[in-house]
C-alpha cells in the first residue's frame, strides 16, 4: 500500500470542441507523501496550473486519475484549501469576517460551529499572520501582501490536511514575497500536523527556499523531480550561500534552457 496522500497516475487531460483538441497534461504520474512542501515550476503553459486545478477538482482529467488518501478525487473537498495570486478576497466583508465565513462555510456540514465561533478561529489566525488591529478593514483598505495574508490565514483557519497554492506571491514586490515565504515556512513547520503544500511558482530561488522536492515540468509532462535537501529551518542567507543551492539552481536553470523542451524563460529571481 503506498503511503503517499496524493497519488497521480496516468493523468492526461485533453480539451475538446468541434473542431480541435488541445492536450495539456499528458501520462503525468507522481506521489506526494503527507506532510511534504512539493513546488511545481517550468515555462508559462506548460500545464503546472492545468494539474493543479485537477487537484482542486475544478478540471476533469481525460484520462487516469488522483487519489487522495485511496479515494479518488471527484470535485472540490474540504480536505484542500486553495490561495491563489489574486487573493480571492469578498470585498464587502471584513478581513475577519471573510476568514469566518469561509471556516464556518467548511464545518457547517461536518460539525456544529457556530458564527461566533468561527469568528474566535478567524481572529486567532489574524493574529499568527500578523495582522492584529487589521480584523475590521475591508480587503480594499489593504496593501496586496496584506490581503495575500488575509488568503493565507483564511485557507489555513479551514484546517485542511492539503494547501494548493497556485503562484500566490507572483504579484508582490520582491521584499513582501520574501516576507510571505518566510510567514508561510513558519507556519506551515509550526503547525501541529503539517500540511501537504503544492506551491506552483516561476521563480526558482522561491521553490529551493520553500520545497521538500521540486517537480519541473515541460509542456504536457513532468521531466523530472529533484530532491531539495537543505536543513529545515531554513535562514534566507544560509540557504543561498550552500553547496546544494548552487547546484539545485544550475541544475534548474540548465533545464529551462534546454533546447529541446520548447521552453521559453523561467522568469524570476533565480536566473
Amino acid at each position: 500500500m503506498s503511503d503517499a496522500i496524493i497519488e497521480i497516475k496516468n493523468l492526461s487531460m485533453t480539451y475538446e470542441n468541434d473542431e480541435t483538441s488541445y492536450t495539456a497534461l499528458k501520462n503525468i504520474n507522481l506521489d506526494i507523501k503527507e506532510g511534504e512542501f512539493i513546488c511545481i515550476v517550468g515555462s508559462s503553459g506548460c500545464g503546472k496550473s492545468t494539474l493543479l486545478g485537477v487537484l482542486e477538482g475544478l478540471n476533469k482529467a481525460s484520462s487516469g486519475e488522483v487519489l487522495i488518501n485511496g479515494s479518488p478525487i471527484t470535485g472540490p473537498g474540504t480536505e484542500r484549501a486553495v490561495v491563489f495570486q489574486n487573493y480571492s478576497l469578498f470585498p464587502w466583508m471584513s478581513a475577519k469576517q471573510n476568514i469566518a465565513f469561509a471556516v464556518y462555510e467548511t464545518n457547517k456540514k461536518t460539525q456544529k460551529l457556530s458564527k461566533k465561533e468561527a469568528l474566535e478561529i478567524a481572529q486567532e489566525f489574524l493574529k499568527k499572520v500578523d495582522l492584529k488591529g487589521f480584523e475590521d478593514k475591508l480587503p480594499g483598505s489593504l496593501s496586496g501582501g496584506m490581503q495575500q495574508r488575509v488568503a493565507i490565514a483564511r485557507a489555513l483557519a479551514c484546517n485542511p490536511k492539503i494547501l494548493l497554492m497556485d503562484e500566490p506571491f507572483g504579484a508582490l514586490d520582491a521584499k513582501i514575497r520574501e516576507n510571505l515565504q518566510e510567514l508561510l515556512l513558519k507556519l506551515w513547520r509550526n503547525d501541529e500536523k503539517k500540511k501537504t503544500v503544492i506551491f506552483v511558482t516561476h521563480d526558482l530561488s522561491e521553490a529551493i527556499f520553500l520545497a521538500d522536492k521540486i517537480v519541473f515540468m515541460v509542456p504536457k509532462e513532468i521531466h523530472e523531480v529533484l530532491d531539495v535537501r537543505i536543513p529545515r529551518p531554513r535562514v534566507r542567507k544560509d540557504v543561498y550561500m550552500c553547496k546544494e543551492y548552487s547546484e539545485i539552481n544550475e541544475k534548474l536553470k540548465n533545464l529551462f534552457y534546454d533546447g529541446e523542451h520548447d521552453v521559453v524563460h523561467p522568469g524570476g529571481e533565480g536566473i
